[in-house]
């Protein structure tokens, strides 16, 4: 039984972590693709502010849905490291650091997602400002997250940085999924440091940055872990470590 529990553990935690990830994505996606892009209007603070109002419900589920994604990413970064940290443990521990500090970064930032609807919430002490400002102000907080995401993106690209890595010398998952997590992370890194940059938005830069990460959660459910060659790495890494 024993033994049968170690055999089977690296393709357990590879399932659970595919799971885990389509959550992340499906909750992430609907945050960004169908709240925040459907109701904010780029440059019309009045129109943002009438939208996010008559909807806030969704603008709420929206802010908890990403806490939903966000509380699934720390369970998968402990199933990333469990899983790669055969390969090199000191890259697999950076990688958890990068992706916490990412984690922590996006938990704040929510906050400028959900203080429209409080800036907005006719609260009588916010009777101080006039409408307009009060709009502007619930402008200004959407943009505050576009720019808190990107610089949670600069940590989460260094994180697919050093994954794409772990599984392109792991031996136990295929090398082109390995390429495609460090071509995802290229497209993170980039994307933020152009957003920092310049007034440009080039969003589809985080085009090439999402396939990978679809396809990489699709092998894990589907396919799992190579777990004879999981094992021989965990074998021997448990060996070079006494």
């Amino acid at each position: 039984m024993t033994d049968r529990t170690v055999e089977t553990s690296p393709q357990l935690y590879a399932r659970i972590g595919g799971v885990l990830y389509l959550i992340i994505i499906v909750a992430g996606g609907f945050a960004e693709l169908f709240v925040r892009d459907k109701l904010i209007v780029a440059r019309d603070a009045a129109a943002t502010a009438n939208n996010i109002m008559a909807s806030e419900s969704l603008w709420r589920i929206g802010f908890a849905a990403t806490v939903v994604m966000l509380v699934c990413a720390v369970a998968l970064t402990m199933i990333f490291y469990v899983l790669l940290r055969p390969v090199n443990r000191n890259i697999a521990l950076l990688m958890a650091f990068f992706n916490l500090m990412d984690i922590a970064i996006e938990g704040i930032n929510n906050l400028h997602h959900f203080a429209a609807v409080l800036i907005l919430g006719g609260a009588d002490y916010l009777k101080a400002f006039e409408p307009h400002q009060l709009q502007a102000l619930a402008l200004l907080s959407t943009k505050l997250f576009n720019y808190g995401y990107g610089i949670a993106l600069v940590f989460f690209g260094f994180e697919s940085l050093c994954r794409g890595y772990l599984i392109l010398k792991s031996g136990f998952f295929p090398r082109i999924l390995g390429i495609l997590v460090l071509i995802s992370g290229l497209s993170y890194v980039t994307n933020s440091f152009v957003l920092f940059l310049s007034r440009l938005h080039w969003d589809w830069l985080l085009l090439p940055a999402g396939i990978p990460e679809f396809i990489l959660c699709l092998w894990l459910i589907v396919m799992g872990v190579n777990v004879p060659k999981w094992k021989e790495r965990a074998s021997a890494a448990a060996i070079s470590e006494l």
